[in-house]
């Protein structure tokens, strides 16, 4: 007589937890943002916080969209000004403006942005991933869209759109091809 269970009927102690999860509908959070009053954001998992930033230190000879670094507790970050980055029009800094301290493979950056306007969950089922024609030309950064209320958001794949090696390309086809508010 063998000790070991039959085929299909081991028990794992997860399995209780999975039939449970199986019927219900998976969501992920993202933080909310605009730019230039259009909505955008960022799955939560590679945020690391939300600040207002005072102090900006400028650096010489980088890209227009980088506005300088930051010293964020000892660690020196990047700051993207993501209205730059996208070829929207600059805009002040304002008691709304928000720096978004997003973790990129191993380096940290900072992403100014006009207003953070929330937390939200999303139903995966509800994401539209990007049309073609929006990513084809280096838009890869678009990681879908998902309406929010009667508000159509442009979600952010956060290691496309801040890659070092394709800021330059994020810049080209942003200004190219995103919405523009109307």
């Amino acid at each position: 007589m063998s000790s070991a269970p039959s085929s299909g009927t081991a028990f794992h102690p997860h399995d209780k937890e999975r039939a449970a999860n199986a019927g219900r509908k998976t969501s992920s959070q993202f933080v909310g943002f605009q730019l230039a009053g259009q909505d955008y954001a960022f799955r939560i998992e590679q945020i690391q916080e939300i600040v207002i930033l005072d102090k900006i230190t400028k650096t010489p000879q980088v890209p227009d969209y980088v506005e300088g670094v930051c010293n964020l507790r000892g660690s020196i970050i990047p700051i993207i000004n993501l209205r730059k980055l996208f070829g929207l029009e600059p805009k002040p800094v304002d008691r709304e403006t928000r720096t978004i301290v997003v973790n990129v493979g191993q380096r940290t950056m900072g992403c100014t942005v006009d207003l953070v306007s929330q937390v939200m969950r999303i139903p995966e089922e509800t994401i539209q991933p990007a049309p073609e024609t929006v990513t084809s030309n280096g838009a890869g950064y678009i990681a879908g869209f998902a309406r929010q209320n009667d508000r159509l958001l442009i979600l952010l794949n956060i290691d496309e759109l801040l890659d070092p090696a394709k800021l330059d390309q994020v810049s080209q086809s942003a200004s190219a091809e995103l919405p523009r508010p109307t």
